[in-house]
């Protein structure tokens, strides 16, 4: 069963509409978890900085669903405010509450070292508007690395209760972070194609990037372990759903209401 007005997608995603809405639902959802820290940041600058990334990630947010919805004739509000939680297709990081400083930190280094490289990648698909919006996201995406990475080093390598939290923050992500590589029937098809770069060869790259950072901020690297997985399939965390409710809420009460 689906809420008053919700967008039933499944009969059009095709593995082009999934790619678009895998990557758009990713954007979306980590720009809103950014945009919490607004009013909240240790620093002034850092506030925004932080607003700032948020709206890059919103922006391709807008730009993907827009494709998408050229596909299934449905509108960028719609898809952002109009499906329920189990027809999201983001990795299940995005969606993790922010808790403190260092765990948002850390998500979003991991996060985007690996957009980075993917973006960098689909610079060459063979698909127009994928690799025009890739253009984009790059540069973005790179920014997002440095900003992340240099933050990561200050607390890891500051005070004793920054280093703590830092790593703390580590062990926590570290078990969402496979999702970002997983390659599945709907993505192969778009690889062999040349439409997709393939996620699961830009692990190695995102591992020499982390280890890197990791080391200059003097914390461990967490150990190989089973992975968290799901959230590309519907299968999500509960905290969607509370996410969900605060930024549809105007959409669900006012349907069809503009600005």
């Amino acid at each position: 069963m689906t809420s008053s007005g919700a967008v039933a997608l499944v009969a059009h995603e095709t593995p082009l509409v999934l790619a678009f809405l895998r990557r758009a639902d990713d954007a979306l959802i980590l720009g809103h978890r950014t945009s919490e820290w607004t009013g909240r940041a240790p620093l002034l600058e850092e506030e925004l900085a932080l607003a700032n990334i948020a709206l890059d990630l919103i922006g391709q947010a807008r730009v993907l669903y827009a494709e998408a919805g050229a596909i299934t004739g449905q509108t960028e509000d719609q898809l952002a405010y109009l499906r329920d939680a189990p027809a999201w297709r983001n990795a299940l990081i995005m969606e993790l509450p922010n808790d403190d400083f260092a765990f948002s930190i850390a998500r979003l280094l991991m996060v985007s070292a690996a957009s980075d490289l993917f973006w960098r990648a689909a610079t060459a698909s063979t698909h127009a508007g994928l690799a025009a919006i890739a253009a984009k996201a790059e540069k973005e995406t790179a920014y997002h690395v440095r900003h992340a990475a240099e933050w990561l080093v200050r607390l890891g390598d500051g005070t004793a209760e920054s280093h703590r939290r830092a790593q703390d923050a580590l062990d926590a992500l570290w078990p969402y972070s496979g999702e970002l590589f997983e390659v599945d029937a709907a993505d192969r098809a778009l690889i062999d194609t040349g439409v997709l770069p393939d996620a699961g060869r830009l692990r190695p790259a995102w591992d020499a990037a982390i280890n890197d950072t990791l080391a200059r901020a003097t914390l461990t690297r967490p150990s190989p372990g089973w992975m968290q997985s799901g959230g590309r399939l519907g299968r999500h965390t509960e905290h969607l759903g509370h996410l969900l409710a605060e930024m549809q809420f105007m959409q669900r009460v006012y349907p069809g209401a503009t600005w």
